[in-house]
């Protein structure tokens, strides 16, 4: 698509601040272009980083099981993106003024996609796109509107692989992104596991 090469170009050489002196490779996101679902995430981790490509380290395969049980893969109806673009140093969370810097590329991303759901995994997702004071242990797995898109925010990957225990909830969310998914883009979706 056009208008994403054109972002994705722009993107590649920002140096709108700090963490691009420490990037190895910007990390623009990935997956069908023309989504109508879209993860958010929050940022590059040391393997997405070497990759240029997101969540492709052991969140990032815990993420396309996830996807894969619900019936959704990068390449036939997900695009996924980060709140920023570029590693921060020590994958520490991105400090408010690099998510300012960088949110105005994942606005165009969305606008050009035009999903009608996204999912944001974890708190800093929540907090870059939807509200700095949000705290997912308390939205998590309720729909929220946003921009005319609905929004569901869950647990990042990389919680569940620290807190296992909280992949029971992550289920639940991610069933109803699969209801609201058959509700409002393709009502014969298939999951084999709801």
């Amino acid at each position: 698509m056009k208008e994403l090469d054109a972002i994705k170009s722009e993107v590649l050489s920002c140096q709108k601040c700090a963490l691009c002196q420490h990037r190895h490779t910007v990390v623009f996101g990935e997956g069908c272009s023309s989504s109508s679902l879209m993860c958010i995430g929050e940022g590059p981790g040391y393997y997405e980083d070497m990759a240029g490509r997101p969540f492709v380290g052991a969140s990032g395969q815990l993420l396309d099981k996830i996807l894969d049980v619900c019936g959704f893969s990068r390449q036939r109806n997900v695009f996924i993106a980060n709140i920023v673009k570029c590693r921060p140093p020590g994958n520490r969370a991105p400090l408010p003024e690099e998510r300012a810097q960088c949110l105005p590329y994942l606005l165009q991303q969305i606008e050009i996609i035009n999903p009608r759901i996204l999912v944001l995994l974890g708190a800093t997702a929540l907090q870059g796109l939807i509200d700095s004071e949000a705290r997912i242990t308390r939205l998590r797995g309720r729909w929220l509107e946003w921009n005319g898109r609905w929004v569901m925010p869950t647990y990042h990957p990389s919680a569940l692989l620290r807190t296992p225990e909280l992949k029971r909830d992550a289920w639940e969310d991610f069933k109803k992104v699969i209801d609201k998914y058959r509700e409002v883009v393709d009502a014969n979706h298939f999951s084999a596991y709801h």
